[in-house]
């Protein structure tokens, strides 16, 4: 058998976020990240989405193991729903364990998977694999590249990364480890193309200090700032920069509280003494001596700040004089709902700073010259834009093609698609099943989302119940059809105009329908289904959802 490299990604190309690409050499498959997508506007009452691991599930006993770049819900937050189903070793850094730890717990599944700790320092043996990593600056501490070698040479898989010269925690981006790489022969890179789009390179995390001192300065009253809570760095420089200005501060929201004694615990986070107060104490002193850190930079609906704007929140009412400042750019699809919580806290009578020009946020990924710096620095044989849109694997490759990587030697894949890579080529030679599935509340939902597209037409068009009532024995009809709409027609009259003539084409209906109805409630409900449909859309041009209700007596 010829020996390959397969490169499989199930999540984050052509999309932003899922991310999840498995690597598979000599029929043993390692998985680098497991994250999940936040649903856009139109998933009506979906929570969550994770990639469509069907696939997986078929070749599970080829899986040795899921290794983590880093710590973001993105790269991370499937992994819960994916372990209950194929169950596997866990390879993170401290930090990345620690929030994995933390929801695993949630989900009872802390007992039953291994969790290993790495970092730039590990080399070990993973099946036919030699797995080793490679520091990175994120917006998230302890995130790591991940280097799979192989006997064809090393598959470089860069996760989130940039090159951030001054960084808080004095982590840098290992430039000479990845030079070493390069010396060495990488077969493929795999590079991050979130901030392809964007020019230049992208500046440290250190440079929203800068904005942070101004602002702690100025204000008169509370500053409420929202991040990330798991943007560590971030809340670090607000802590230091809040205490030089005399202010202490308190946490709000579920998963900032979560994420700052986790970082606190592991030395990661550092809290001058006497600096954190409790929520409830912050009446207790004056308002220019309050900083507050909450969740809802996203707009998210449940959100302490978004709960703060619409003055649903048990402890912080927001007063004039207060200063919100909303210390991130909103992941696409998340736009309208930031726009919607700046427009409630300013009517609120606060002030809020958000956007680029304020200065109060840098992005965590390469920009065009930094993207440029890691081809260079890797010099892959091979190149796949990874974790972006179209449009970001787009420019990434444009960008591989300037630093000399012949065109035929990238690969801009879709989800699904498999490269397989041997001595002398590469190419593109199987698609396996991929998709979304849903998460509704604790529920998983099926990945043909049957259940969204209900949702979505009951959204547009309404509901309509017809209700019949049959002999149990004969199958006759022994009383009126009944019939009830909701969020169908605006217009009474017209409304009742066509109930009533879907009511006798009801009553047609039950009339002829043959013997073998008598007993099988599934077919009566096929014909009542097909029949007020094509009545319906005739009339009113309108696709309600049809919900027939069969009644023996």
């Amino acid at each position: 058998m010829t020996d390959t490299v397969r490169i499989t990604p199930l999540g984050g190309l052509g999309e932003i976020g899922k991310n999840l690409t498995a690597v598979e050499y000599r029929g043993k498959i390692v998985v680098v990240d497991c994250g999940i997508a936040f649903p856009r506007d139109e998933m009506l009452g979906i929570d969550l989405i994770l990639p469509d691991t069907r696939w997986l599930m078929e070749r599970e006993d080829d899986v040795l193991a899921f290794v983590l770049t880093h710590g973001h819900e993105d790269h991370i937050g499937a992994l819960p729903f994916v372990l209950r189903r194929l169950t596997r070793p866990v390879y993170g850094s401290r930090f990345t364990l620690a929030l994995v730890k933390s929801k695993l717990d949630e989900h009872g599944l802390i007992r039953s998977v291994e969790t290993n700790e790495v970092s730039e320092h590990s080399r070990l043996a993973l099946g036919p694999f030699d797995l080793s990593f490679v520091a990175v600056s994120h917006s998230v501490p302890d995130a790591l590249a991940v280097v799979l070698g192989t006997d064809l040479g090393a598959v470089v898989v860069t996760g989130d990364y940039k090159f951030d010269h001054t960084p808080i925690d004095g982590r840098i981006t290992d430039v000479n480890a990845f030079a070493r790489l390069g010396e060495q022969g990488v077969l493929a890179l795999l590079g991050d193309s979130t901030n392809a789009t964007s020019p230049g390179s992208t500046a440290s995390e250190s440079t929203v200090g800068q904005a942070f001192h101004q602002i702690f300065a100025e204000a008169d009253g509370r500053v409420i700032l929202a991040c990330f809570a798991s943007h560590i760095h971030r809340v670090q420089q607000a802590i230091q920069i809040a205490h030089l200005h005399g202010r202490r501060f308190a946490v709000s929201g579920r998963s900032m509280q979560k994420n700052v004694n986790i970082a606190r615990n592991l030395g990661i986070l550092e809290v001058p003494e006497g600096a954190m107060i409790r929520l409830a104490e912050i009446d207790d002193y004056r308002p220019e001596e309050i900083l507050i850190l909450t969740t809802g930079s996203q707009g998210e609906p449940l959100s302490a700040l978004t709960r703060m704007a619409f003055d649903d929140h048990p402890q912080v009412g927001l007063n004039e004089g207060d200063t919100v400042v909303i210390s991130a750019t909103p992941i696409p699809g998340n736009e309208l709902s930031v726009m919607n919580t700046v427009n409630r806290l300013l009517k609120s009578g606060a002030t809020v700073i958000h956007g680029r020009e304020s200065g109060v946020h840098v992005s965590g990924h390469a920009s065009q010259e930094d993207l440029r710096m890691m081809l260079n620095l890797v010099r892959p044989q091979y190149f796949v834009p990874v974790h972006g849109e179209y449009r970001h694997q787009h420019i990434h490759r444009r960008l591989a093609r300037d630093a000399g990587i012949p065109e035929e030697d990238i690969f801009i894949l879709e989800n699904g698609d498999v490269l397989e890579i041997d001595a002398d080529n590469a190419e593109l030679v199987d698609k396996v099943p991929t998709g979304m599935v849903f998460v509704d509340g604790f529920e998983i939902g099926d990945e043909e989302g049957l259940v969204l597209r209900d949702r979505q037409q009951l959204a547009a068009d309404g509901i309509l119940i017809a209700v019949l009532t049959v002999d149990a024995q004969t199958g006759d009809s022994v009383a009126p059809p009944e019939l009830v709409a909701r969020g169908f027609l605006h217009d009474d009259e017209r409304l009742r105009d066509v109930l009533a003539e879907c009511g006798a084409a009801l009553e047609d209906l039950m009339g002829e329908l043959g013997a073998e109805h008598v007993t099988g409630q599934k077919l009566i409900r096929e014909d009542v289904n097909q029949c007020l449909s094509e009545l319906v859309f005739r009339r009113t041009r309108r696709r309600p959802l049809i919900l027939p209700v069969v009644v023996e007596v």
